[in-house]
């Protein structure tokens, strides 16, 4: 393949908005856990789209439904039904404990979407309690409702004044929790993996505790699984692996493998949107639903999970013999949505040299490194990615003696 040049394919970027650091490379082809450059360097990818590329970069399965499917119908407008979107919500529904699906763009507007259905909902039956419970550390999008939820320090100064009515208190703490409750209090919001945080989980005693509180003060419980759901963390959503009976559930990122879908599935005792109330201009799509629906069941095929466990398992015993040799921490996490302690060693940094070296790696903290990669990664991958993270260490240990 014929590569470009740095100048010729990076002189564009003054054309963008500038609203983040990028490096200065450009991707112009991806290949399952590889990702090509504009000098057609290879890189090892354990980002994936921040956990979006399900199945990779640019599999067969998701070609094959966006050539079909472009073939028959691309968008007949969202005022009507179009059996891709009838067929992905039915699917959707019969995998989890829920009836209902909307359909959204970003897992943020799924999340939009579940904080205006909770206000509906109390408006409706709880004598017009709008305020929703959110943890500290947590990240729930970029709206502004979205922002206005989110427990991430460096929002709190952003784009003031933010939407009211969120309530931040300690994850993993049922007594804080149960202490902000009060009469306009209408729901619990939740990451069951806070993965912005360091990729924390929440305790499975946590999640049973504001279970049984929601049902004893009459809260809705939504779940946030735009970064957990699809077999991320080894279950097809995160809610399946805990005591919990949750009344919304978010999804996102892996819902679509790389292309724009997310969704909003509820249980039918709390859908109340009126005509009008809710919207979109390409939610539902049958483009965007059917290859979501091919990821599915790519995601659903006998021995597709077990095999995401089996290499976790892997994945994390290769990292604690490296933690063993470098001095590095805590393995966190569930499924392929991992991370782990740097230690006395900067998670950046070694995001900067592990890119170099041909690993692309993602640090939330300052001391943590956080693995999203393909839930179709091997166990040769995981070689793969852990000798060149050894060879970054080794360099920066040599560098402090």
């Amino acid at each position: 393949m014929t590569s470009q040049s740095d100048n010729d394919v990076l002189a564009k970027q003054n054309y963008l908005i500038p609203i983040t650091k990028r490096p200065e490379l450009c991707f112009l082809r991806g290949e399952g856990h590889y990702l090509f450059d504009q000098n057609d360097k290879p890189y090892l990818d354990w980002i994936q789209g921040w956990a979006v590329n399900t199945l990779g970069h640019s599999p067969q399965v998701m070609q094959q439904a966006l050539i079909k499917q472009s073939a028959q119908l691309i968008n007949p407008s969202p005022a009507f039904f179009n059996q891709p979107m009838l067929e992905l919500a039915e699917r959707l529904c019969e995998k989890s404990k829920f009836d209902q699906v909307f359909f959204t763009n970003s897992g943020a507007e799924a999340n939009e979407g579940a904080i205006k259905l909770a206000r509906k909902w109390g408006q409706k039956h709880k004598s017009g309690a709008f305020k929703i419970i959110t943890f500290e550390h947590s990240f729930h999008g970029r709206t502004l409702a979205t922002m206005s939820a989110t427990g991430k320090e460096a929002f709190a100064p952003l784009f003031e004044p933010k939407v009211s009515g969120f309530t931040k208190v300690p994850y993993n703490d049922l007594a804080a929790t149960e202490a902000a409750i009060d009469g306009q209090t209408v729901a619990v919001m939740l990451e069951l993996i806070q993965g912005e945080a360091g990729v924390i989980p929440a305790d499975a005693e946590f999640v049973a505790g504001l279970d049984a509180l929601c049902k004893q003060h009459n809260l809705l419980l939504i779940v946030d699984e735009v970064q957990t759901g699809i077999g991320r963390t080894g279950s097809l959503f995160a809610y399946q692996q805990y005591q919990a009976d949750p009344h919304i559930m978010t999804l996102g990122k892996g819902l679509g493998g790389g292309v724009p879908i997310a969704a909003m599935v509820i249980d039918k005792s709390v859908s109340c949107f009126d005509y009008g109330d809710q919207g979109g201009t390409y939610n539902g799509n049958p483009l965007m639903c059917a290859v979501s629906a091919a990821v599915l069941q790519e995601v659903l095929a006998e021995g597709f999970l077990p095999q995401v466990n089996r290499v976790s398992e892997y994945f994390c015993q290769q990292l604690a013999v490296l933690a063993k040799e470098f001095g590095l921490g805590a393995i966190r996490g569930k499924g392929l949505l991992l991370a782990i302690n740097t230690g006395n060693y900067s998670g950046p940094q070694i995001v900067e040299l592990a890119r170099d070296a041909g690993l692309l790696l993602n640090a939330p903290r300052e001391d943590s490194l956080r693995f999203m990669p393909a839930l179709t990664l091997t166990e040769t991958e995981v070689d793969e990615g852990i000798a060149l993270l050894a060879e970054v260490l080794t360099t920066l240990k040599n560098a402090v003696q």
